[in-house]
């Protein structure tokens, strides 16, 4: 799998099927190799994978990334095995287990122990293909992973890791557990405006709804930051960290850190300055390869 060196990442639970197609189409034809989404309230993984991909020639899509709790370990594999069947292998299974308040009080379901749990998912996903004789194709297959052990996981059991909410000295990090064979797919929110009230301001919405989370705070302290950043909103150092803002030029440089620091695809995610939702077109244009 060549993921190529930037992908695009932007939430589709907004989006109607019209929508979904222009996007698909038009993050294509700006040459950026792949389009990550997520499994978030309202879209099913697989089905949203597969309009993607019926819209699309070339565009590697990938889940970004698909709770494992939201289905068994077979069915993950069956998902896999069509999109990529029907789809000459252009689909990308991203894994993760999520956070706790959404497995156990959207879902219902006991979390268990992160990489523990996420072990016994893929051996079972082993089991499976196996199973059904299929146990020596490509599996195209990455993980969420943030920590050191989540890392070194995705790395002896898939083609890599895709950290979320980061810095580029994540890359760093990520490759010293992983090692030097397996991709580090860096997520990376930018903002296109040179105004700092409004880059922080969308910055704060778009960051919101992940500070009271410690599978995210918990990795922030390993970059550097403390209790007081993630706090009363977030201090406006996190906001400019987790949120690149300024001109074209400015984001394409400190994008740029993040292969310095060994990272092999950077995945933009372009939010809005005026805070709405909904990807900013005008910085995917400008980014683009």
């Amino acid at each position: 799998m060549k993921f190529g060196k930037y992908g695009v990442f932007t939430f589709t639970d907004i989006m109607n099927g019209a929508q979904l197609a222009e996007l698909a189409g038009r993050v294509e034809s700006l040459g950026y190799s792949t389009l990550w989404y997520p499994e978030a309230f309202n879209y099913e993984t697989f089905a949203l994978g597969g309009y993607l991909l019926s819209h699309s020639k070339q565009l590697v899509v990938a889940s970004g990334i698909a709770n494992i709790y939201a289905r068994d370990p077979s069915a993950s594999v069956m998902g896999h095995n069509s999109l990529n069947d029907l789809y000459d292998g252009r689909f990308v299974l991203g894994l993760g287990v999520s956070h706790a308040p959404l497995v156990s009080d959207l879902r219902g379901h006991e979390y268990g122990q992160p990489v523990k749990t996420m072990r016994n998912y893929l051996d079972a996903m082993d089991a499976s293909w196996k199973a059904l004789g299929r146990d020596n194709i490509a599996k195209q297959l990455v993980l969420a992973a943030l920590g050191p052990n989540m890392s070194k996981l995705s790395a002896e059991r898939t083609l890599g890791a895709f950290p979320y909410n980061i810095t580029p000295p994540q890359a760093t990090l990520s490759r010293e557990s992983m090692g030097p064979n397996a991709a580090v797919i860096c997520e990376q929110k930018v903002c296109l405006t040179t105004d700092p009230v409004a880059a922080r301001a969308a910055a704060r919405a778009a960051l919101g709804p992940y500070l009271p989370l410690p599978n995210y705070y918990k990795n922030w302290y390993r970059l550097g930051f403390t209790e007081a950043d993630h706090q009363n909103g977030g201090s406006d150092r996190l906001m400019d960290a987790m949120v690149l803002w300024g001109d074209a030029a400015s984001i394409k440089a400190r994008l740029n850190e993040y292969f310095t620091h060994g990272a092999d695809q950077v995945v933009i995610q372009p939010i809005r300055p005026d805070g709405q939702p909904g990807p900013d077109w005008a910085a995917l244009e400008a980014l683009a390869p």
